[in-house]
């Protein structure tokens, strides 16, 4: 089973978003039995929270369900928990190293590079433009759903 952590800032926005999107992905592919995914915050800000109403409308605007999920913080031990840690910008990458004591794996990962950007997620809680976000989750799950399928086929 490949295990993906999402990661941002609070848990209530990009990385609830990739969770819900991430899981419509793998379940459109019946590969649900293959996969566990989950989603985490470098900040204590937003613990216990539920996902922004912005995430919401939009995953319902696009028939994605959103996955129920209450905001929690990354830990150390999820690095030894999760294949893939995935965060949505430079500055959770960051802090998710510092979280798990380094990336002595290579599992800590900017969700865009699989999609061949350096680009950050852009963060609506500054914004409130969901359109954009949602563009770059998809484009990055997708990519990253690809990167797995082609890379980790022996786990399948």
């Amino acid at each position: 089973m490949i295990k993906i952590l999402f990661i941002c800032h609070g848990n209530i926005c990009r990385s609830t978003m990739a969770e819900s999107v991430m899981t419509y992905l793998i379940k459109e592919k019946h590969l649900e039995d293959s996969f566990y995914i989950n989603s985490a915050a470098t900040s204590r800000e937003e613990i216990g929270n539920t996902p922004h109403y912005g995430t919401v409308g939009k995953l319902r605007e696009m028939h994605i369900p959103l996955v129920p999920h209450r905001a929690v913080q990354m830990t150390s031990a999820d690095y030894d928990s999760y294949d893939y840690l995935i965060g949505m910008d430079t500055a959770n990458i960051r802090n998710m190293t510092r979280i798990a004591g380094g990336d002595k794996d290579g599992k800590i990962y900017k969700l865009l590079t699989f999609a061949d950007s350096g680009r950050d997620v852009a963060d609506p809680w500054y914004t409130g433009d969901f359109d954009t976000t949602y563009k770059d989750v998809m484009e990055g799950c997708t990519a990253l759903l690809k990167y797995i399928l082609e890379n980790d086929s022996a786990a399948f």
